[in-house]
């Protein structure tokens, strides 16, 4: 029998979008009646529960053969797909700490590169997880936009079963006093709230979005595209990358010709971003956040940068319909 290309194989890119297929399908039928919905509600309940007791089973088949070993685990669990099967089955071999935590560290790399970190303090059985921003990321004026952006989606694949977030502020003389209890939907909306560019910005939700411009990008460059309908800049120093909105925060105008300096005095690792229209000087290492003296706060609106030796991904906040 030939065999079928990747893309129509059962497992490639497309079961990301089969969920919200089965809802429209189940959307669809209620034309029939009530009765014509309950019934494929009960079939897709009937059938997840088929394949869920016999991925139950299959797991413990492998434990009675002694072949459930760490690897096996860790295998399964980096699976996107099978996890997230075993998720919907409650059979996920890590608990929701360990899977926060590890949600956590994938995006440590992107906050290292602001001098920052995020600390899991604690999970609690109610699905509350508490948080304490380190570094730079303590008070910075883009703190929100990174933990919406870099931390969201993260935390919610890797736990869906979370219902919010409590924020600690690190404190130099004080161990942390914990802030107010955030819903989820809450909490990543200051993105918007404090956002110059909420008006293209709102919505919930970002989108991790493939960027392979940035892999050959050479250190000190800078390259212009789009990813996911949004105009980007990015640029690299050293091993780094950093992407930020194709928009200079003063002027208004896209970042073209826009050139990467080291600051006046500064050390190797320091770059400055100036927009050739105005001349707005952004450290990019602080994200983006406006160097000249009358800039009044002013910054470009940074995005979460993944980049795995193979591909790189840059996080792009969700548009509402009807947005420029």
């Amino acid at each position: 029998m030939a065999e079928r290309p990747d893309e129509e194989r059962p497992g490639s890119g497309d079961w990301r979008t089969a969920g919200e297929r089965i809802d429209t399908l189940i959307t669809a039928s209620a034309a029939g009646g009530a009765v014509a919905r309950e019934r494929s509600e009960e079939l897709v309940r009937l059938v997840t529960d088929f394949y869920g007791a016999g991925l139950e089973r299959l797991l413990d088949l492998l434990h009675e053969r002694d072949r459930l070993d760490d690897a096996t685990l860790a295998a399964l669990a980096a699976d996107d797909l099978v996890a997230s099967l075993l998720l919907v089955h409650g059979l996920h071999p890590y608990g929701v700490t360990a899977r926060v935590e590890n949600a956590l560290e994938s995006v440590r790399p992107y906050l290292g590169t602001h001098g920052g970190d995020v600390e899991l303090l604690g999970v609690t059985d109610d699905g509350v997880v508490t948080l304490r921003l380190l570094g730079s990321c303590d008070g910075c004026p883009s703190s929100s936009a990174t933990l919406a952006l870099a931390v969201r989606g993260a935390v919610e694949a890797a736990a869906p079963e979370i219902t919010s977030i409590e924020v600690e502020a690190a404190d130099d003389g004080d161990p942390g006093t914990p802030g107010p209890l955030v819903p989820v939907d809450a909490l990543f909306s200051r993105l918007h709230d404090a956002s110059p560019t909420a008006d293209t910005a709102g919505g919930a939700g970002a989108s991790w979005e493939p960027a392979p411009a940035l892999l050959a990008l050479g250190s000190g460059a800078v390259e212009r595209f789009t990813a996911g309908g949004l105009p980007v800049v990015a640029c690299r120093i050293g091993p780094d990358l950093f992407a930020f909105r194709d928009r200079c925060a003063r002027c208004e105008r896209p970042m073209e010709g826009a050139t990467l300096a080291r600051r006046l005095g500064g050390g190797s690792g320091d770059g400055v971003l100036r927009c050739s229209h105005c001349r707005a000087h952004y450290d990019v290492r602080r994200a983006g956040a406006c160097l000249d003296p009358e800039a009044d706060g002013a910054h470009l609106d940074p995005l979460p940068v993944l980049a795995d030796g193979a591909s790189v991904s840059v996080a792009v906040p969700a548009t509402p319909v009807g947005a420029a």
